[in-house]
């Protein structure tokens, strides 16, 4: 989970890991009506979760039950006669009332910010740099076994480093097409098709395949 990998590199190691958080995937969200998680307000103080129509739920399941989630269940006393039941739970059940789960709070309070970031260009920007860098990344470690050194010791390891990145190089500029002949590129990958999307540059010599 990016919003668990993001606490971990942020208190344990002082990174600051830039990523999309996954949107809600729930049927109201996908449908465009109804109530998402988002519509309920959490009090995690008091452990309860309010809906839109001023009711307050009245069980609240912590983890290690539910893990990684808390998970909150409304009675069914106020949901059945809810006028907005049918956009709130498919549950067909009137014993049954509307259940919400989120993660705990300082995942639950980092999702909510990171999404908001999302919504930022300058965000989009700085992720556009991390998109970039990804690709070389992926080819330094499939195509040419940058997951093991061939050496011991950190000083080897780093001149495996360089010279795999200067071969890389030279790779990448043999690839490049003389000037007076003619250019035929392959179709863009989905990423160089963001980066078009965005008015981002995208050198000629990038490998399509990568």
């Amino acid at each position: 989970m990016l919003v668990a990998l993001m606490d971990t590199a942020a208190r344990t190691h002082r990174i600051e890991v830039i990523g999309p958080v996954a949107p809600d995937n729930s049927w109201q969200r996908k449908a465009g009506t109804g109530f998402t998680r988002e519509d309920f307000a959490v009090d995690f103080d008091r452990r309860q979760v309010t809906c839109t129509g001023g009711k307050t739920s009245g069980n609240w399941t912590e983890p290690p039950s539910q893990a990684p989630y808390t998970l909150v269940a409304f009675d069914a006393r106020h949901c059945s006669p809810c006028p907005h039941r049918s956009g709130c739970t498919r549950s067909t059940d009137p014993r049954k009332g509307r259940t919400v789960y989120f993660l705990p709070r300082h995942l639950h309070d980092l999702q909510a910010q990171n999404r908001a970031d999302q919504q930022d260009p300058q965000w989009r920007r700085l992720y556009a740099s991390r998109s970039g860098v990804e690709g070389t990344v992926n080819e330094l470690a499939n195509a040419h076994q940058m997951r093991r050194c061939r050496y011991r010791g950190t000083a080897k390891a780093h001149i495996q480093h360089v010279l795999t990145a200067i071969s890389v190089n030279i790779a990448r500029l043999s690839a490049q097409e003389p000037d007076d002949s003619a250019y035929r590129p392959r179709p863009p990958t989905a990423f160089q098709q963001y980066l078009d999307a965005h008015e981002l540059p995208r050198p000629r010599w990038w490998r399509q395949g990568q």
